[in-house]
């Protein structure tokens, strides 16, 4: 990884190697070395011509800093290349460099390497998000007797399993991964319109060298040039910023189980992973704070792309060169979420006792709910409602269990007993569908939409 300070918390060392300068630039002349394959095949330019232009299209031959001032001169890395890789194949076979980028346009060379980055990085994604969703779904599954609190607005509620809230990160990580999916492959796009999208210059065969370098790169042939029409890469955008979003819950969650006064599970630690610079004694949740500083961010930048899709007739004025940066970073911040959960959930600790203290030491005021229903039938629900008040009000300010403050109510005794109240805290008997609906998330059925009849 390129010595990135101020980029060192946003990416991973994989993703910082693709999105180097190095590598933009040899995406960039792999759509130039194809293109003059493709040409050759088709008859437009001599093979000799496209040999030579494929011997200099190496990017470690080029001088990366002259490239990027001449870049910012010109508007758009395609016109720098272009003059740069002409003067290398002037050297190697003077023919051969009148027919460097024939018939392109500079926003095809960015277009077309920023789409073979983005197929290099959907791996490197779905890798990860494999590892994520199978590691979540063995937390789900070792945990699925494990009780512990539910919480609703940050306050104590009637319990869950923590196998069902694993199980909801890996369902939200598995539906964000499928749309990724499709989103990428709706993205992975060739482009080769030329100067208006109409390839006129390469006249009746200019179909027929698009198709051709379509195959070469390996990539989708569109139906047209696609120049000003952004929404299959914003799409691909919205869907990181979604899963995201989606990884940003679980690490929310995670850091706040890790608070000492909860402690209920742990990030691993060790090598110099969630200690502090002054403070010995704390495992801070470094996986989780990544995740949620990518959170922070991509939400914006997705806004950024989507700003920048309102383009000008068949070339924009600023949108598409917007897109570069926007777009690296995006991919880059929604890469370094997922390996960060990768790490925390592959190593997560759960402290299972420590959540069972925890609904102790709410003194069954969490079951409140439980008595409310049972005796509502009874008693009628809002005289139920009204008798628990009052019991959770002493229950709190007596510091007694709620279950013996209700056996002294008279009108709760004469329907339960100590020892039903008693069994009445017990969580594995409140836990309603949550195995179910655990196993359903783990296993979800295809959605079929139906139409309705008109």
């Amino acid at each position: 990884m390129a010595a990135r300070l101020i980029e060192s918390l946003a990416t991973t060392e994989p993703l910082a190697d693709l999105f180097s300068d190095q590598s933009v630039l040899q995406a960039m002349l792999d759509f130039e070395s194809a293109l003059a394959r493709a040409e050759a095949r088709v008859g437009v330019i001599p093979q000799s011509a496209a040999n030579a232009i494929r011997k200099a299209a190496k990017a470690e031959t080029f001088d990366i800093a002259n490239l990027a001032v001449a870049t910012l001169r010109a508007g758009t890395p395609g016109i720098a290349l272009a003059k740069a890789l002409t003067e290398k194949v002037r050297t190697m076979d003077a023919d051969a460099a009148c027919y460097v980028h024939w018939g392109a346009t500079s926003q095809d060379v960015a277009d077309t390497a920023l789409v073979l980055l983005l197929k290099r990085a959907e791996p490197m994604l779905s890798g990860d998000l494999v590892r994520l969703t199978r590691a979540l779904k063995k937390l789900s599954q070792d945990h699925r007797q494990t009780v512990m609190l539910g919480r609703t607005l940050m306050q104590p509620a009637p319990p869950i399993t923590f196998g069902l809230k694993a199980a909801g990160w890996a369902a939200s990580v598995q539906r964000s991964k499928a749309n990724l999916d499709s989103a990428f492959a709706a993205a992975l796009l060739l482009q080769l319109g030329g100067a208006s999208g109409t390839l006129a210059s390469l006249g009746k065969k200019g179909v027929d060298v698009a198709r051709v370098l379509a195959s070469e790169l390996k990539l989708v042939f569109p139906e047209a040039p696609w120049h000003t029409q952004r929404e299959a890469l914003a799409t691909l955008m919205c869907a990181c910023g979604v899963l995201t979003g989606s990884l940003g819950k679980i690490a929310r969650d995670i850091s706040l189980l890790m608070q000492a006064e909860i402690a209920e599970v742990a990030e691993p630690g060790g090598n110099g992973r969630g200690g502090s610079s002054t403070m010995p004694h704390k495992r801070n949740p470094i996986g989780c704070t990544l995740t949620l500083a990518a959170a922070q961010r991509v939400p914006g930048l997705v806004a950024c792309f989507l700003s920048a899709m309102v383009q000008e007739h068949e070339r924009g004025v600023g949108g598409w060169q917007a897109e570069w940066p926007t777009v690296g970073s995006i991919i880059q911040a929604t890469g370094l979420a997922v390996a960060s959960m990768v790490e925390v959930a592959e190593g997560l600790t759960v402290n299972a006792s420590r959540m069972r203290s925890n609904i102790e030491a709410t003194n069954g005021a969490i079951f409140a709910e439980r008595v409310t229903m049972m005796l509502g039938a009874k008693l009628g629900r809002d005289v139920a409602h009204k008798i628990l008040q009052g019991a959770l009000k002493k229950s709190t300010k007596q510091k007694r269990h709620l279950s013996e403050v209700l056996a002294k109510i008279p009108e709760i005794a004469n329907h339960l007993d100590r020892t039903a109240l008693r069994r009445l805290e017990s969580p594995e008997q409140y836990l309603g569908s949550a195995e179910v609906f655990r196993k359903a998330l783990l296993s979800p059925k295809p959605k079929t939409i139906k139409k309705k009849e008109q």
